[in-house]
């Protein structure tokens, strides 16, 4: 699907969906706007709100559909926080409108564990097909309720099972309705991550070739990781700054000498960790001094059968505030379909921060003739206007638009 047939469904999509899955429950923007609210010529509908809306932002953009759900470049998921975007996620990815457009299974994640959500990112991919919904220990939010009502999913058979499960369980996430479920447990984070990575292995056959171990203590280094599980169904699992902790230990000692490859500098992942690292397989560090840099880092490296290596035009890319942790969970599909592409991170709601937008200079789509012919990249934008602003989306969609390209001085010339 091209990036001009992804603009033009999402924003039609998103609307819709804001206004029958979400908005009908809480959802919706600060201020009380509708989205779904576009037809001025409705003199049905009561002018309270528009007129409220108007004082309060007279010089807001955030009050109009539109720059806030797409730009021509770009599509927003705009939750008030991240079970609204998994939802909406889940709806964009699997509208459910037929057999072929439902998920095999749904994941549920507590939403206050990040680490849950970011380990649980690579079972989103095939044979699962299966997004990631949040809930807590306590109650399922009617947010996730109401999705995973609408998604039905079809079912997976998962190793030897006779019967197909339709949702599996992460930790201590509560699951709605009577859905068959498969539960991954854990008493620690470490625990959890390697019993993820355990039922990858089930499901595929066999263990993976590659690991991508991250930081437990460091949330905004870790979240770039989400995105490539989802897309390669690597596992994540976690360390400590100065030790392997045991769960972590015995999963990697399973793959049998795999590549590791380590997401975090020196100072949240040391040298001697590296080291013990090594014995267990072949080890690689990507990391920069920031959070930000690093994520573009990861985005731009490639190995052989790993690694994003986005250097050039024609990808998607996801952008998440690190404030909001858990939209790395709720994201993961959009970065393992339609226009596949990695996670890059914001790290102020009003700023690009200015590595971002080097990356996106340098990744810039061009033509010399004709744009129809080009390629193109795609944002999606993760949260609503207090998470990334409209004026951070609209430079994105600025940089992320295709250009043409000027002739070198002296191109032609004859000698």
């Amino acid at each position: 699907m091209n990036m001009h047939r992804i603009v033009r469904i999402s924003a039609i999509l998103l609307p819709l969906l804001l206004a029958g899955t979400l908005i009908g429950c809480g959802g919706g923007s600060d201020d009380g706007f509708d989205p779904l609210d576009l037809d001025e010529n409705d003199r049905s509908k009561p002018k309270t709100t528009t007129s409220k809306v108007k004082k309060k932002n007279k010089k807001d953009e955030t009050a109009r559909p539109y720059p806030l759900l797409a730009t021509k470049n770009s599509t927003r998921v705009p939750g008030n926080k991240a079970i609204q975007d998994a939802a909406f996620v889940s709806r964009i990815v699997y509208p459910s409108l037929d057999k072929n457009t439902r998920p095999g299974a749904l994941i549920f994640v507590d939403r206050n564990d990040w680490r849950a959500g970011v380990a649980a990112s690579a079972l989103v991919r095939k044979p699962l097909s299966a997004p990631i919904l949040l809930s807590d220990d306590k109650a399922t939010p009617k947010e996730t309720v109401e999705a995973a009502e609408s998604l039905q999913p079809t079912g997976v058979k998962i190793g030897k099972a006779r019967r197909k499960v339709k949702a599996i369980r992460v930790g201590d996430a509560t699951v709605p309705g009577k859905l068959r479920r498969r539960n991954v447990r854990g008493k620690t984070s470490y625990a959890v991550a390697a019993s993820i990575d355990r039922l990858l292995a089930q499901i595929n056959g066999e263990y993976s070739k590659n690991v991508v171990i991250v930081s437990s203590r460091s949330v905004s280094y870790a979240l770039p990781a989400a995105a490539w599980a989802a897309k390669s169904g690597d596992p994540v699992l976690y360390v400590r700054k100065n030790k392997i902790p045991p769960d972590t230990n015995r999963a990697l000692s399973l793959h049998k000498q795999p590549n590791i490859y380590v997401l975090g500098p020196k100072k949240l992942i040391s040298e001697d960790v590296v080291g013990d690292l090594r014995k267990l397989g072949q080890v690689q560090r990507i990391a920069e001094d920031t959070a930000v840099k690093s994520a573009i880092a990861f985005a731009s490296f490639q190995a052989p059968g790993f690694g994003w290596g986005v250097v050039d035009p024609g990808h998607g890319l996801v952008f998440v505030n690190v404030s909001r942790p858990l939209d790395a969970a709720a994201s993961a599909p959009l970065a393992a379909s339609g226009k596949y592409g990695p996670m890059l991170l914001i790290d102020r709601s009003s700023k690009l921060p200015a590595p971002d937008r080097e990356y996106l200079l340098d990744i810039q789509p061009g033509y010399e003739t004709d744009p129809s012919r080009g390629v193109y990249n795609h944002s999606w934008i993760m949260g609503n206007e207090s998470t990334i602003s409209v004026s951070v989306q609209a430079q994105i969609d600025t940089l992320t638009e295709i250009e043409k390209i000027k002739p070198a001085p002296n191109a032609g010339t004859v000698q």
